[in-house]
Formats: C-alpha cells, sequence, structure tokens
C-alpha cells in the first residue's frame, strides 16, 4: 500500500538526533509576534477578570460538548474574560509577554477571529483579536452564521450560538525557527487555546463545543485570510446551554 500523507507527514516530521539542524535561527528573520488591523474599528474590552469563576476541579467535572444555546446574548464582559483565558497576554517577564496557553518557543502562531452574533454593547460581525491591547477589530459588519454554518458543513450550533471563535495560524512565526516540525507545535498550541476557552466557558456558566470539520477554504474567506500564509486551524462556538 502506498505510503499515505499522514504516514510521511508523521515519517519526514521526525526529530533523529543524527539530523537535527545545528545551526541557530537567523533572529533578524523572526516574524512579528502580533498581527494588527490598524484601519478596522476598535472596540474595548472591559477588565477580563471581573467575572466570577467555578474552580479548575469544578470546570473540569462539568465540561462537556454543548451544540444547543439559548437566545440570550452574551456579556461583553463574559467575553472579554473568554479571549483573555483562551490565549491573552498572562504576565510579562524579562521583556516577553507571556499568554494562558504554551506555545513551542513562545511563537504564538494563532490568531483569534470571532463571528460575533449576539454579544452585548458590540455589533454583530466578524472581529479580529488583538492580543496586545486586549481589544477587537471589526473586520465585517453583519450576521455571519449561515455563513459559517455552511462552512462547516451544515453545523447549526453555529447559527444558534452568539459567538464562534475561529482560530488560524500564520506558519511562518512558527516555521521560521521549527521547519517543517512547525505544523506539530501548530496544531497542539490551537488544542491547548481550546481547552483553555473551553474550561472558561464552563467556569462562567457557558458551554462550548469543538470544530475540526470545517471547509477551510470558505472559513478562510469568511475572516479574510490567503490560506496559506495563514489558515483556518479550529473553531470552538459559544454561548448559554440550551435544556439544563
Amino acid at each position: 500500500m502506498a505510503e499515505g500523507i499522514g504516514e510521511r507527514f508523521q515519517r519526514e516530521t521526525k526529530y533523529i538526533r543524527s539530523s537535527i539542524r545545528a545551526n541557530a535561527p537567523d533572529w533578524s528573520k523572526k516574524p512579528p509576534l502580533y498581527k494588527t488591523y490598524p484601519d478596522a474599528e476598535r472596540f474595548s474590552l472591559p477588565d477580563p477578570k471581573q467575572v466570577e469563576t467555578l474552580s479548575t476541579a469544578e470546570a473540569l467535572a462539568k465540561r462537556r460538548s454543548i451544540r444547543h444555546f439559548t437566545h440570550h446574548d452574551l456579556g461583553l464582559v463574559q467575553l472579554s474574560f473568554l479571549l483573555w483565558a483562551a490565549n491573552g497576554i498572562q504576565r510579562v517577564e524579562r521583556g516577553h509577554e507571556f499568554r494562558t496557553a504554551p506555545s513551542a518557543g513562545a511563537l504564538y502562531p494563532i490568531e483569534t477571529y470571532l463571528t460575533v452574533d449576539r454579544v452585548s454593547g458590540l455589533p454583530p460581525g466578524i472581529y479580529h483579536y488583538d492580543v496586545r491591547q486586549h481589544g477587537l477589530e471589526q473586520l465585517r459588519t453583519g450576521q455571519f452564521g449561515h455563513e459559517v454554518t455552511m462552512a462547516t458543513g451544515g453545523q447549526k450550533m453555529c447559527l444558534e450560538a452568539p459567538v464562534t471563535f475561529m482560530w488560524t495560524a500564520i506558519f511562518e512565526r512558527s516555521k521560521w525557527k521549527y521547519d517543517e516540525r512547525a505544523y506539530r507545535y501548530i496544531y497542539l498550541d490551537a488544542g491547548h487555546i481550546a481547552e483553555n476557552l473551553a474550561l472558561a466557558a464552563t467556569s462562567i456558566g457557558l458551554g462550548t463545543c469543538q470544530i475540526g470539520a470545517l471547509f477551510d477554504d470558505e472559513v478562510n474567506a469568511i475572516i479574510g485570510v490567503d490560506g496559506a500564509s495563514e489558515s483556518i486551524i479550529y473553531m470552538s462556538v459559544v454561548g448559554h446551554p440550551a435544556g439544563m
């Protein structure tokens, strides 16, 4: 049987002691850690630490995949907390800004976009999370629940949920240092962030469901990325659980 893409990827991205690159990366070519949209309308977010949360043990015990949501809006303070908890800046040490989720080499290749349908104080539209300023940049206005539902193969929870998180990767941020091995790290990074979101949402009485089944180019078109240097990796809906 011919070797498939997955098998080849695993084989060709293995670390083998005799073949690991000895040269240090060229620091002059390190890509920027932050992406912003300077011409976009900006929305400030409240202090994310205003909310009361369950303990970690309670959140772990209660977390489950939620696919049905009420029509209640998400609060702006709740959204602020979720964005920070998923991948916001946690601390600054020795001039480095570390985040709530681990990342290989502290390179943070994952970007966060949102489809906002029902958030108090926030117009519906497509947003990008400005990590450094803990704010939102509005890229498009309007309701995009139907488009996102179609781009995920008809998963209606994307239409019910007040917010859908969409995580992309800027691949060169990791490839600059780790070459092809970077793709392994990028997928791990996305998983760390998604679990942070799931536990944070559960801790404030909300529910999430993570989405890996999606039509990549359709989601990329919705958020306006090229699908090559930056592409969708993972998604999650967030909202008030129905029937619980």
